[in-house]
């Protein structure tokens, strides 16, 4: 049947009208390359000039990031990031040594952070099993959280729930935006699936 100029009936009733198809958040995790690092670095900025997520107060830099890109392909640790469809990078995460000293070789310090907008999407929790199983396929044994305590319930239940436990606080430690911070410790055990190929991470003094 056709309708007419004019006729009212040309307008479907609403139920029959095309939807529009929704938003879907969509991602790929995979390893990082140098290309991604001027993202990276601005993702990791805008928290640095924002809040109190790092204690960091000056603005990283290119040559910064190739150095810990250098360093963590040498030691042969996680350096992941989420990308758009788009292929714009929208978060990172990365697992760094925890101290410098040869005897923490098994032990990684996490790093996580999410672009504006990606947030609240689960996209946090999936950078942060996609760091666990890498690292456990690189035989590492634990992993620590380091966590501004202000500001940063988001973070503590994002590592809670993936079964990271509070090992300790430390109270006052930080200054930044002329408030006192602490810290917050959260360790999770890993279950390495193969043995870890050992780097130095110290000269050894």
């Amino acid at each position: 049947m056709q309708f007419e100029p004019g006729d009212r009936r040309r307008v479907l009733p609403r139920h029959l009208r095309p939807q529009p198809e929704p938003d879907v958040f969509s991602y790929s995790i995979r390893a990082a390359r140098a290309g991604d690092l001027p993202y990276v670095r601005e993702i990791y900025n805008h928290f640095v000039s924002n809040s109190v997520v790092t204690l960091d107060e000056r603005r990283s830099s290119i040559p910064y990031w190739r150095e810990k890109f250098a360093l963590l392909s040498k030691l042969g640790l996680p350096f992941l990031v989420a990308v758009s469809p788009a292929g714009v990078v929208i978060g990172y995460a990365l697992a760094q040594p925890w101290a410098g000293k040869n005897a923490y070789r098994y032990t990684v310090e996490d790093s996580i952070y999410l672009g504006p907008g990606a947030g609240g999407k689960g996209l946090g929790a999936a950078l942060l099993q996609a760091l666990i199983d890498a690292c456990e396929q690189l035989g590492i044994r634990e992993m620590v959280a380091v966590i501004s305590d202000t500001k940063a319930d988001a973070s503590i239940r994002l590592h809670a729930k993936l079964g990271f436990v509070e090992a300790g606080r430390m109270g006052r430690v930080g200054h930044k935006f002329g408030r006192e911070l602490g810290t917050v410790y959260m360790r999770r055990a890993l279950r390495p699936t193969r043995r870890r190929k050992f780097f130095s991470t110290s000269s050894g003094r």
